[in-house]
């Protein structure tokens, strides 16, 4: 067995999908198919029964493409505070649970929720918006938002 650890995680072991080579700098391990390994190490992080340790919450957000600063904006915190809590290894249960709803919707691009992430990612500063809601022939909503200054047609 091989101890994948370049991935960030201590606890990861292989039992075969790699290659050991001796390179002119010494051993090498190449990992087959390294990015499905890392969306199955993901999916069971988010599964798991304790809190996310720091390595994890790394592993996390590195998986998500979000920087310290971005993760801490989705979870109105500070970058010094998501930084401690990678460095001690813990963070409050709402924002471990979030951040493995987070993940879920990363993963899930198809669905409303991978949606409500990818406009969380790029919300910086209150807007004032209007969802505009009408009804058709059958009597069934419809909506749609618009910026608060812009001219409802």
């Amino acid at each position: 067995m091989y101890h994948y650890t370049a991935c960030g995680l201590d606890n990861v072991w292989l039992t075969n999908g790699y290659v050991e080579k001796n390179t002119v700098y010494g051993k090498a391990v190449a990992v087959v198919n390294a990015d499905q390994l890392h969306d199955l190490l993901g999916r069971e992080l988010i599964k798991k029964r304790a809190q996310l340790t720091g390595k994890e919450l790394r592993f996390l957000c590195v998986r998500m493409g979000l920087s310290q600063a971005d993760f801490a904006g989705l979870h109105g915190v500070t970058e010094q505070v998501v930084s401690t809590w990678e460095r001690q290894g813990t963070m409050p249960l709402a924002n471990d649970h979030l951040t493995r709803i987070y993940y879920l919707a990363h993963i899930s691009k198809d669905t409303p929720l991978g949606e409500v992430m990818d406009r969380l990612k790029t919300v910086e500063s209150p807007v004032h918006q209007k969802i505009v809601a009408s009804t058709d022939a059958r009597r069934c909503w419809s909506s749609r938002v618009t910026d608060g200054e812009a001219a409802l047609t």
